[in-house]
């Protein structure tokens, strides 16, 4: 993971501080590629502990199409809890404490923090208990799942990106279009989120298959780690189903930063030596994507260094 924590330093020594969506702040640069042989090991970081389990969990909510938090929090995943609690307080419906911007003033209020996390446990609750309130206020709109699984066009049909691509690397393996889109403009609207990682294509050359994701903004500290695990994950999961060998992962982002409330973290993470990476192994057929059980999938040698906790912008 050299390249990664290159990225880290690079940002802190050429970086430009920039204002942000999140009113957080950021230091920023804008075009960096890293390269992954993932036959040296799985690419999880080892200088902090990354949670496999939630990077297999939200891939395969991905895979499956769906876009509801329920699925994450059976699996307890709480990556995007964030963005489905935000639709509810701030829906005509809530009446409950005031949670304006509730993502800072948790980090600088123990008190507003305590009642945060209540109103957050009372919402994970409705969203795996009641099903009207999932529906309504668990979905994060027409996401990654959506987009990859079922795209819809301008006549009213709908396009399995996934399948597409499967069917294209196993029939054509040398075609330049092995190409899955999550930026749809005309869906941006409805997304709680819109696409950070907006497009990856696939390349065959001699029995291997590698990815390529374009990715338009990245939260380095937090959420790089997660994307290039994911991803590599991804390659992983569509060698199996094409029978071919894994080759690289390439990782382009288009702006890279580090929050200014994540400086701290990233320096003790960088002090950190870094470790042997781990394999992945994987259990039982890839028939279908439906089909995709988190327990198929298992690292070995992972010894990371202990987790570090940051905030996450919202």
């Amino acid at each position: 993971m050299k390249v990664y924590h290159e990225l880290c330093e690079k940002i802190l020594s050429e970086g430009t501080k920039k204002e942000d969506r999140t009113c957080v702040g950021t230091i920023s640069i804008f075009g960096h590629q890293m390269r992954f042989d993932l036959s040296e090991g799985f690419p999880l970081l080892t200088t902090k502990r990354v949670p496999f389990k939630l990077i297999a969990s939200e891939l395969l909510w991905f895979i499956k199409g769906d876009t509801n938090i329920r699925y994450l929090l059976e699996h307890n995943n709480h990556i995007w809890d964030e963005w489905a609690f935000k639709n509810w307080v701030e829906s005509d419906v809530y009446s409950g404490p005031d949670m304006t911007n509730f993502g800072i003033r948790a980090e600088e209020d123990s008190s507003f923090k305590q009642r945060y996390l209540q109103q957050l446990e009372i919402f994970r609750n409705h969203v795996l208990q009641d099903d009207v309130f999932a529906a309504k206020f668990g979905d994060l709109g027409n996401v990654y799942g959506k987009q990859w699984r079922e795209w819809k066009t301008s006549s009213g049909e709908t396009v399995d990106q996934l399948k597409e691509l499967v069917e294209a690397i196993k029939n054509n393996p040398d075609s330049r279009r092995l190409i899955v889109s999550a930026w749809n403009p005309e869906d941006i609207p409805s997304m709680a989120l819109p696409p950070c990682h907006t497009m990856f294509q696939f390349y065959v050359a001699e029995g291997k298959l590698s990815c390529h994701l374009y990715q338009r903004s990245g939260d380095v500290f937090l959420g790089i780690p997660f994307n290039i695990a994911s991803y590599a994950l991804l390659t992983h999961i569509i060698a199996e189903m094409t029978d071919l060998e894994v080759g690289e992962f390439i990782h382009t982002i288009g702006d890279a930063h580090i929050y200014v409330n994540h400086l701290d973290q990233v320096n003790q993470m960088l002090s950190r030596e870094e470790r042997p990476l781990p394999s992945l192994q994987i259990s039982g057929e890839m028939k279908g994507f439906s089909d995709l059980e988190v327990t198929q999938f298992q690292l070995e040698g992972y010894n990371p260094h202990p987790t570090i906790k940051a905030p996450v912008a919202v």
